[in-house]
This record gives C-alpha cells, sequence and structure tokens, in this order.
C-alpha cells in the first residue's frame, strides 16, 4: 500500500505479484484471494481498470462461492471503485450497495457501515448526475430533428419509380 500511496505502482504490482505467487505456495486459498485483491487494486491505481475489474469480479465470485463474506465486501468495494473510475457508474453504484449489505451481514461497526453509506451516496450522485447529462444529450438531438421527427416515417434511400403508389 505504501508503495502506491508513493507513486510507484511498477514496484507495487511487482511486490503484489510476488505476494500472489507466494500465497499459491502456501495453499490458503483465502489469503491468495486477499493478495488477488490487492494486486487488482494496483491495476487500478495503474489505470488498467478492465483487467483490475476482470480480476476483482473473479474475486468477487470466488469469495461468494467459498462464503468468505468479509473477502467478498473487500472485492466488491474495491470493484466498485473500479466501475466509479471507469464513469460506469450505475455498476460502481450496484457494488458499494452491495458492499454496504455485507458490511452488515459481518456485523460491522456502525462508523464502518457509515464510511460504506457515504461511498454510496457520493456514487449515487454521480450516477444521477451522469443520468441527468444522458437525459439532456438525447432531448438536445430530439429538438435538432426537429418537433414531429417521432412522428415522421424514415426517409427511404432508394425511391421507385415504378411503384404506382
Amino acid at each position: 500500500m505504501l508503495l502506491r500511496l508513493l507513486g510507484r505502482l511498477d514496484e507495487a504490482m511487482q511486490v503484489g505479484n510476488e505476494a500472489v505467487r507466494q500465497a499459491r505456495f502456501t495453499g490458503d486459498r483465502e489469503q491468495l484471494l486477499g493478495a488477488r485483491v490487492r494486486r487488482a487494486q494496483v491495476l487500478q491505481f495503474q489505470g488498467k481498470l478492465d483487467e483490475a475489474i476482470t480480476e476483482l469480479t473473479g474475486c468477487v465470485d470466488e469469495a461468494h462461492a467459498h462464503e468468505w463474506t468479509a473477502l467478498e465486501a473487500f472485492a466488491t468495494q474495491n470493484r466498485g471503485k473500479a466501475y466509479f473510475d471507469a464513469e460506469d457508474y450505475d455498476n460502481a453504484l450496484a457494488d458499494v450497495t452491495a458492499a454496504v449489505f455485507l458490511r452488515e451481514k459481518l456485523g460491522a461497526s456502525p462508523s464502518d457501515i457509515e464510511s460504506s453509506l457515504i461511498a454510496v451516496a457520493v456514487v449515487k450522485s454521480f450516477a444521477d448526475a451522469h443520468r441527468g447529462e444522458k437525459d439532456e444529450a438525447a432531448a438536445a438531438a430530439s429538438e435538432r430533428r426537429g418537433p414531429d421527427a417521432a412522428n415522421r416515417a424514415p426517409e427511404s434511400q432508394e425511391t421507385s419509380h415504378d411503384d404506382p403508389r
């Protein structure tokens, strides 16, 4: 984590890869999953969002399958952050909300739940704003086509002179 904070992301990735290798050798699948989530965080900070989301999705699925709720919450929250960075606010909102429920299921402290709820509120505000921008763009496009654009039949590219209609 310190390497990420210092911006030494290449070194952080090397350490992350080594942690994953060592965890594989121990045979502790839960420890391996935690190392994979932390390595995916480095991918996210490197801007490799698709790779991070793919890795985190595998982590979420595996944690869920083994009923490792704490790791599932950790991986889900981090995938939500990666979706947020990718400006996929709907998926980000789904993940940070799911992480809240998982933390509640675990009996997390009120401060942990509160910080997760703040994340939900922030992501929701971005999702709502993004939807508003899409709605405004659609309205502007509709105005450019004219007020009766929705009622007009599509214009044909070919016109047949043999058609008696």
